[in-house]
């Protein structure tokens, strides 16, 4: 057993900090959000992620889980896990480091001989190397090591429990020896189910996470482009990603033309990756996720034209059923969420839009306030001209085209995420559109 401090309690550092108790490990949770660590000594999670509440309950239970907002609570323990967010800074590419920052120089006075500090938060590359400099001006005993996260929101707790590769960023000699054995400590339970494992130095371990993002980023960009091209020719989107998919070089997987992209991780973590580049002389590398970037953001643009199109050229006074508003299914979290930004789009272009999600109605309504929201789908679409589907929860790829379609005023829809059987609509009366088919 490890005794650790998972510093910051947000998405990534509440998960990580009741998974690590459920490997064996003593655990303290620490953030400044009093109101937040009072919610998790409760067991009552502050957001949405399937599996979690079961967790957190059950460590909380064992007594090997607690959360404070006081620091002194790392005192004495081995192993301090920094999770807190990188958000991108206003007006700017870059990441804001600020809460990194903070976060180390509030753990600094607490180290003692043989700590080792991890960073798994998302950092611009070379943020490893001077963080720790700092760790060893205050405890030349102390190290650090960079342990990055590949959490799927949805599958954040299976993804900590049984991770799809490990990778450490460790200093070189004696230090980064034993940094790697008090990891393989930590990690005992995955590595011994075989979970590969990437021991490397601290930018490459930096560099892992960004460029994971930008790849994930361009495959689902490229399909999307690709729908472009298809609304353009007449061709069908799907039925091209099924056929390059075949391809074992290629594969199916994220090759859904859709929307795009959205939530706390890739957009900003392609940005802040170009920024850093750029800071290194090496922007000419990065330029193509300039178009990227730009490729997703035209989908949202695009659903609009849609609507308006299947409108008759307006959707001014148009009754319209937005269904889905986090950035994907399985989550509450409605950062950069495409549904969102196409659902204030069509308001402010005079459509009356009502909303609903079955976990972000809360979130967004704060977010967005000026926004309708509805419980149901069906309470959303009643006697509404168009319906879209903009995130692809099971509730609303599960529909009854002839039974949904007593609700509504026109049986109209537009499928955002290429997740209905048009066949099905269609045979019901629909009106059915999707981005890249005909």
């Amino acid at each position: 057993m490890t005794t650790m401090t998972v510093i910051g309690c947000g998405y990534l550092g509440a998960v990580h900090a009741a998974c690590m108790a459920q490997l064996g490990h003593d655990v303290v949770g620490v953030d400044v959000d009093a109101a937040k660590i009072a919610l998790l000594n409760k067991g009552q999670t502050p957001f949405y992620e399937p599996g979690f509440e079961a967790v957190l309950a059950e460590a909380l239970e064992s007594g090997r889980l607690s959360f404070s907002t006081d620091m002194s609570a790392a005192s004495g323990r081995s192993v301090h896990f920094v999770c807190v967010g990188t958000p991108q800074k206003r007006n700017e590419y870059a990441a804001d480091m600020a809460y990194v920052d903070a976060a180390v120089h509030a753990l600094l006075p607490h180290l003692s001989p043989g700590d080792l500090v991890v960073g798994k938060s998302t950092v611009p590359v070379g943020t490893a190397a001077r963080l720790a400099e700092l760790v060893a001006r205050t405890q030349p005993e102390a190290a650090l090591a960079w342990n990055p996260e590949f959490l799927r929101e949805g599958f954040a707790v299976e993804d900590t429990l049984h991770p799809d590769r490990l990778v450490y960023g460790i200093p070189s000699g004696a230090s980064g020896e034993w940094a790697q054995a008090r990891l393989d400590e930590v990690y005992a339970t995955p590595l011994q189910a075989g979970t590969p494992q990437v021991v490397t130095d601290y930018a490459t371990a930096e560099l892992v996470k960004a460029a994971a993002n930008s790849f994930l980023a361009t495959k689902i960009s490229f399909i999307n482009a690709m729908a472009e091209v298809c609304e353009a020719s007449g061709a069908d989107v799907t039925q091209l990603a099924d056929a390059i998919g075949y391809d074992a070089r290629i594969g199916r997987r994220f090759l859904n033309a859709g929307l795009g992209f959205g939530g706390g991780c890739l957009p900003k973590d392609i940005r802040a990756f170009m920024a850093r580049a750029g800071e290194l002389g090496a922007d000419q590398a990065l330029a193509f996720l300039r178009e990227i970037d730009s490729i997703n953001m035209r989908r949202r643009v695009r659903m609009v034209d849609l609507a308006r199109e299947v409108c008759g050229g307006s959707i001014v006074g148009r009754r319209v059923a937005v269904l889905g508003l986090a950035f994907k299914p399985n989550s509450d979290d409605i950062r950069d969420s495409p549904s969102l930004n196409v659902a204030a789009q069509m308001r402010l272009q005079g459509a009356s839009v009502v909303c609903t999600d079955p976990q972000a109605v809360e979130n967004a309504q704060r977010a967005w306030p000026d926004l309708t929201y509805a419980s149901t789908a069906e309470e959303a679409a009643a006697g509404a001209d168009l319906v879209l589907v903009l995130t692809e929860w099971d509730q609303y790829r599960n529909l009854d085209p002839e039974v949904f379609g007593a609700v509504v005023g026109r049986r109209r829809i537009l499928d955002g995420r290429n997740a209905l059987d048009p066949v099905a609509w269609r045979a019901a009366g629909w009106t059915y559109r999707a981005l890249g088919r005909p």
